[in-house]
């Protein structure tokens, strides 16, 4: 069994990644209803947080279904990264995770999310006082290093393990690569094979169906994967990866009255999170998964992507139901 700190995650654990603007408490509630084991909050700015910062604080809200679920913080300064620690361990998480894998120019430039694997020794001071300053597991995502020259992967989890966090996971690519080219879990192999390391390592990058999931947790050996883009609009690659791990067969897809009526209840609490219309704002990254593969669907996704109300984007999702009834995907 798995387990980070006191947390019991099963065998092989599914974790929903920490993405900006996605991973909200409706996202989350989707993915939890359809297999998720572990999931974590949008990165949340320690600034933000110290300086009382609305949408920072928002982030904080965490929900009891949704348990276990990690707090995520980013920062590049390791006393505000400290106090943002505390106020994140009063909002109840069961882990706080530190964003060590950022790559945007925004976030890596100024020394926080990826850019601190230009300064391991920042990383590993940092990370020891965040966890000398909560009682709750401290754990971190990050990447194989800054470019190809730099990957030191196996120091840098020795170093954190070290100095206390209770598990790792390591998005398979460089912040040189961002989302591009393939992701190379080699080395994640390389971390599982050094003796020295006894925490979990979570593998991320590139899953994307059940099949691959099983092909990379075989040859690779990690002791669960991070599903983080292919998840977005499709919360059922949870329970479909599990499915395919126990049984050998590929379960059948969601069809169309499923795939509204999960669109629907991610709307309605997204709408009801973030008030209407940021709610059906950020609602829009996720129809175009939502019905991936439906024909002829396109009229249909503008008009979702455009509507400014609420019951109009309901009035189509009911469009949606009837006028492709039966449609196999």
């Amino acid at each position: 069994m798995i387990k980070i700190g006191d947390l019991n995650l099963g065998e092989f654990p599914l974790l929903l990644a920490p993405m900006e603007d996605v991973s909200d408490p409706p996202f989350r509630a989707v993915c939890k209803s359809n297999g998720a084991d572990l999931m974590f909050t949008e990165f949340i700015s320690s600034e933000g947080l110290i300086r009382d910062a609305a949408k920072s604080v928002q982030k904080l809200d965490v929900y009891d279904y949704e348990r276990p679920i990690g707090i995520q913080i980013f920062g590049n300064e390791i006393s505000s990264m400290r106090e943002a620690a505390s106020i994140v361990e009063a909002a109840g998480p069961d882990i706080l995770d530190i964003n060590y894998g950022c790559p945007v120019n925004k976030v890596a430039c100024k020394g926080a999310g990826a850019g601190i694997l230009l300064d391991i020794d920042k990383m590993v001071s940092m990370t020891a006082e965040i966890v000398k300053e909560v009682n709750i597991p401290v754990t971190v995502k990050t990447r194989l290093g800054w470019d190809e020259n730099s990957i030191r992967i196996e120091e840098v989890t020795e170093r954190l393990q070290d100095i206390g966090i209770q598990a790792i996971s390591i998005h398979a690519r460089t912040r040189k690569q961002m989302y591009k080219g393939e992701a190379n879990w080699k080395y994640l192999a390389d971390v599982k094979n050094n003796p020295r390391i006894k925490i979990p390592v979570f593998g991320n990058g590139d899953i994307d169906s059940p099949e691959k999931a099983r092909i990379y947790r075989d040859k690779y050996g990690v002791d669960g994967i991070m599903i983080g883009r292919a998840a977005i609009g499709y919360p059922w690659i949870f329970n479909e990866i599990k499915h395919y791990f126990s049984t050998g067969n590929l379960l059948a897809g969601p069809d169309l009255e499923e795939r509204v009526a999960v669109a629907k209840r991610h709307l309605d609490f997204s709408v009801e999170w973030k008030g209407e219309k940021l709610g059906l704002l950020e609602m829009r990254r996720h129809y175009t998964n939502y019905f991936r593969g439906l024909p002829h669907f396109k009229p249909y996704r503008t008009a979702l992507v455009t509507t400014e109300d609420y019951p109009g984007v309901v009035q189509i999702l009911d469009e949606v139901s009837k006028v492709f009834a039966g449609a196999e995907f």
